[in-house]
């Protein structure tokens, strides 16, 4: 009996060997998950969002480890993987866009019950307001420190109450509580926190990466060199632009305060003792701006127009008004 037991261990556990084996051959990146408090049942689904896109393998470390190390000779890539095969873990296989890869693996999570002993992967909070919970109820909820009142047959929280800290245990108290309350605060699903490609294992939080916030990084990394070059006069392919429009500024400057000149300041120079050569377009703007403003005061029939004013000021309004008439005869 003995020996048949172990048969059938060997013939489980070569196939396993080879496929996972096979997987890391034809796969460019490895997602090392977390699964804790993940059942069966989540891990179907997961499976089955996942088809076509990357494959999931689960098994125990150390038959992985024992399918790493055999191939450590032709394959000694693949030993960065060992150190991180601890715990509850699987391997994601997968290709062509990881960060798609990665948003389907933490979109499916499941809501669960704060359970007793269980470490809270977050902060619990209880809002104000009604619970629905009857008055019977106000002495269980004294003997956690929270402060409550009856208010139309039913107790009612006074404040927010942070019920179960992060990283701390849940006790019997807080899970009851919740049960009542008809709470559901923790959710679960696969953790990914590293990703080995190519022989070397990373955080995944680079793949999150904008390209947009890659470029402004690069642009103030160059910025940040080339002011340190300026500085200590050490010449650099980012300060040496500078240095060139630097150079000619103060050569400019020169040539405007002596008789000294050469191609490029020629133009600059003829604006600051001939401006008004520059400026011959500004009297037409100008021009046709006064025909526009003209225009539309023209048409206006209820605004005064400015040229009685300019021609004569002395006649006075009631004159004006007596005579009927415009200041040219002819004028209606």
């Amino acid at each position: 009996m003995p020996q048949k037991v172990k048969k059938k261990g060997r013939e489980r556990k070569e196939p396993f060997c080879d496929r996972l084996e096979n997987l890391l051959q034809n796969h460019s990146a490895v997602f090392i998950v977390l699964c804790n408090n993940i059942g069966s049942s989540h891990m179907q689904k997961i499976k089955k969002s996942l088809r076509d896109k990357a494959i999931i393998v689960k098994g125990k470390n150390t038959l992985i480890r024992k399918a790493i190390r055999r191939r450590a000779d032709t394959h000694p890539q693949w030993g960065a993987l060992l150190p991180y095969i601890r715990g509850n873990v699987g391997l994601v296989f997968a290709n062509g866009d990881l960060k798609e890869v990665k948003d389907q693996l933490l979109n499916l999570r499941v809501s669960a019950p704060a359970k007793v002993g269980i470490l809270a992967p977050q902060d619990v909070w209880i809002e104000k307001g009604g619970t629905g919970l009857e008055p019977t109820k106000t002495s269980f909820l004294q003997a956690l420190n929270i402060a409550s009142k009856i208010n139309r047959g039913q107790i009612e929280i006074l404040q927010d109450v942070l019920l179960i800290k992060k990283e701390t245990k849940v006790g019997t108290s807080e899970s009851t509580l919740l049960q009542m309350l008809g709470k559901k605060p923790f959710s679960y699903g696969l953790v990914c926190n590293y990703i080995y490609e190519d022989g070397k294992v990373y955080s995944s939080k680079f793949i999150d990466i904008d390209p947009n916030t890659v470029m402004q990084r690069f642009a103030a990394g160059i910025s940040t060199v080339a002011a340190i070059s300026l500085s200590i006069g050490l010449p650099t392919l980012a300060s040496v632009p500078h240095s060139i429009l630097n150079a000619y500024k103060n050569l400019l400057s020169i040539t405007l305060e002596t008789d000294y000149m050469f191609e490029q300041a020629k133009k600059v120079k003829e604006m600051v003792e001939n401006p008004e050569a520059f400026q011959a377009t500004q009297p037409t703007t100008t021009t046709t701006g006064k025909t526009e403003t003209k225009q539309p005061d023209s048409k206006k029939k209820n605004v005064p127009e400015p040229e009685p004013e300019k021609e004569d000021k002395e006649p006075s309004k009631e004159e004006s008004d007596d005579m009927g008439i415009g200041l040219f005869g002819d004028d209606s």
